[in-house]
């Protein structure tokens, strides 16, 4: 199991902006970058799992919408965010 529901809760109780938020887009890409790590992880040990890899393309490409939409909307909030979640961008 990649994500379990105590991880999600523990993921959104970091990034949320406030009490009630739990589909932010820093809460999104904090919860999409934790499955990417999972996949990466899972890669190394499972090199044929191509089906796999697929959903881990698709995620990648979906965090990099959020974080171009973060980007035009709040630079300040998208800059922490990639330095607490360690992304290169």
């Amino acid at each position: 199991m990649a994500l379990t529901k105590d991880r999600k809760t523990e993921l959104i109780g970091s990034y949320k902006t406030h009490d009630a938020d739990t589909g932010s887009p820093e809460v999104q890409v904090a919860i999409l970058s934790e499955r990417i790590n999972y996949l990466t992880e899972h890669f190394k040990a499972h090199a044929k799992d191509h089906h796999s890899r697929r959903g881990l393309l698709m995620l990648v490409g979906r965090r990099r919408r959020f974080l171009n939409y973060l980007q035009k909307k709040d630079l300040d909030g998208y800059r922490s965010l990639i330095r607490e979640l360690g992304l290169r961008r």
